[in-house]
């Protein structure tokens, strides 16, 4: 492999100079400029990142450790991460926590000890994670949490009012006529699930009759269980209206009831969160509470390249976007 003093003999020009064009080129003159490209060019010369980011202190890449790949939502998030990263030339590295508090930990050593440009984290449970992100932030990594408004009002985060979005699924199907709606999700050790359900419950006036079934995951096979257990209710005991703790549960409970001969939503009205894709794309084109996805992710980039360039300056802020309704024909008014 070559080295950048090659390139500065070929160049016929300094290693300082090598190190500009290939960092700061604004600083150097065209002429010159062109000269150490054309020598890089020929002799292939590739930078050693490694040996860069132990002179900076810390490398050129964002650590994001995501709740679950598997989720269509975590994706498009993802996707404003890297748009936001590529306007700065960093590099965006993913790991996959699924869910679960001992691999998230191994995670975040692993990033403790990489030294990152920092951290963006949705965690397993914030509250349990506080020391762990106290020891990033403490080694001049900084922390945002995205999808998730919690630490204690410490550090940065940005997240969807899901209390907001619940409420807005409740008074939406209350509105089309329902009395007896049911909330499928779960675990609600899940901030996300706790308040989407707290919002439901929230919308439901005294008469109305909310049925919880609790879930072990937000999936669409989780989602083929709720559907299972609405089905096998006796007509009088069963929601005329299930609103999902996400769009792959709504899913899920989609599929079942069409297997089990119920209509929707003539039979059973159904809502989603999210707003995913595959939400409109369905066999019946799902109601969803929208989040946006990609904003989340770019803000949550913007917010930890902000604090990573400018610690003196930087104020510490939690970012709450407004999630809306996204009505189509999984939803109507009840019989």
């Amino acid at each position: 492999m070559s080295s950048i003093k090659e390139v500065a003999r070929l160049a016929g020009v300094s290693v300082g100079t090598v190190s500009n064009v290939l960092n700061r080129p604004e600083l150097v003159a065209q002429e010159t400029r062109l000269r150490v490209q054309a020598a890089v060019a020929q002799l292939g010369y590739v930078r050693n990142g490694s040996a860069r980011h132990l002179r900076a202190g810390r490398s050129r890449t964002i650590g994001v450790v995501a709740l679950d790949l598997s989720n269509p939502f975590v994706i498009d998030v993802l996707r404003g991460v890297e748009a936001a990263a590529e306007t700065a030339d960093l590099n965006v590295m993913v790991v996959n926590s699924s869910k679960d508090a001992a691999r998230e930990a191994r995670l975040l050593e692993m990033f403790e000890e990489e030294r990152p440009f920092g951290v963006l984290i949705t965690p397993v449970n914030a509250e349990g994670q506080d020391l762990r992100l106290g020891r990033l932030v403490t080694r001049g990594i900084p922390v945002v949490v995205f999808d998730n408004s919690s630490r204690q009002g410490r550090g940065c985060a940005v997240a969807a009012d899901d209390v907001l979005g619940g409420r807005l699924a409740g008074l939406h199907l209350r509105e089309r006529g329902h009395r007896h709606i049911a909330f499928a999700g779960g675990p609600f050790t899940v901030r996300q699930v706790e308040e989407r359900h707290q919002g439901l419950a929230g919308a439901m006036a005294p008469g109305d009759r909310l049925t919880v079934i609790p879930l072990p995951d937000l999936t669409v096979a989780t989602g083929r269980t709720a559907g299972e257990e609405i089905a096998g209710m006796s007509r009088a005991d069963r929601p005329t209206a299930v609103f999902c703790a996400n769009d792959l549960v709504a899913l899920g409970v989609l599929q079942e009831l069409t297997r089990h001969g119920l209509r929707v939503p003539d039979d059973v009205a159904i809502l989603g969160y999210d707003d995913i894709d595959f939400a409109a794309a369905a066999a019946v084109p799902l109601s969803s509470i929208r989040q946006p996805r990609e904003q989340l992710g770019h803000t949550a980039a913007l917010m930890l390249m902000e604090e990573a360039n400018q610690p003196d300056f930087h104020e510490h802020r939690q970012v709450i976007f407004q999630p809306d309704l996204v009505e189509r024909a999984s939803t109507a008014r009840a019989r």
